[in-house]
């Protein structure tokens, strides 16, 4: 007789051997010849842009230039009003890009020290910004703050330490009710879930999955967290279960999804810009 474990094991490798529950076609390559690609959002103009960080520059789809210089960009992503947010490493700051190009400053000090170099952000329907900020960015420049940090910028824009004792803080999402906030330490190799409260704080840390260096992530209408690492696109349920592996042809940086019905997973990945079409429609930013 088979034990409970086994049993267990067996529907646990049934579920992650079915890709048709989560993508309906393979990964097909976008564009290619970058140096380093990252931080892809969906505009809400209907257009995909994303940061290549070496080359200073946020590209669109068709490798033209949105903006140059981006700050050495990372994460970006949107408001409630579909203003680019932009994690900008060189800049070590957050910056929003109002609507007439203005691009103005966040927040780039914490207690009168330097941020390290943000990296990735998420914006809860209030507007409060959650953002990481780990040391990646710092290029042999001093490190003034002792702690690679989880921050909030509330609407009001006030900055607030949220959590210090990450290793090395990188991509964020929200759950669709917007009451848990993923957030990813690559070197901690793990992903921590908090409760997010009405104002904005967040409680009950926890680990909600191990993954071989997590990096950036994107999370569907049903909960499901899909979190870059270092073989591919994870794709979790929201109790943690691991489910799929999308593999792509580089390492994966960061994910997004797109296409006006969301039902288009981008793929930034090392040199290349790659997609493929997904089951579940995922959460657009700024909408």
């Amino acid at each position: 007789m088979m034990s409970i474990s086994s049993i267990a094991s067996i529907l646990i490798l049934a579920a992650v051997a079915a890709p048709e529950d989560y993508v309906t076609g393979p990964v097909e390559t976008v564009a290619e010849g970058f140096q380093f690609t990252e931080g892809p959002v969906w505009l809400t103009s209907g257009e995909l842009v994303y940061s290549d960080i070496p080359a200073d520059t946020i590209f669109r789809t068709d490798k033209s230039v949105f903006r140059k210089p981006s700050g050495k960009s990372n994460g970006l992503t949107l408001d409630q009003e579909g203003r680019l947010i932009a994690c900008e490493h060189w800049n070590r700051r957050v910056s929003r890009t109002e609507m007439d190009g203005t691009i103005v400053t966040l927040a780039d000090t914490y207690e009168g020290k330097k941020l390290n170099s943000p990296n990735d952000a998420v914006v809860r329907s209030d507007g409060t910004i959650y953002f990481t900020d780990p040391p990646y960015g710092l290029e042999g420049r001093e490190q003034e703050l002792p702690h690679q940090g989880l921050y909030s910028i509330a609407p009001d824009g006030t900055l607030t330490l949220l959590v210090d004792d990450f290793i090395k803080p990188n991509g964020i999402g929200l759950s669709p009710d917007g009451k848990t906030l993923y957030v990813a330490d690559t070197e901690g190799l793990e992903i921590r879930a908090f409760d997010v409260a009405e104002d904005g704080s967040l409680s009950n840390g926890r680990v909600f999955c191990d993954l071989p260096y997590p990096d950036g992530m994107a999370i569907d209408t049903k909960g499901n967290v899909w979190c870059t690492a270092e073989d591919g696109v994870r794709v979790f349920t929201p109790a943690g279960e691991l489910v799929h592996t999308v593999v792509a042809p580089q390492a994966p940086a960061n994910c997004t999804f797109g296409g006006n019905d969301g039902k288009t997973l981008y793929i930034t990945a090392r040199t290349g810009l790659y997609k493929v079409s997904v089951v579940t429609p995922g959460i657009l930013p700024g909408r």
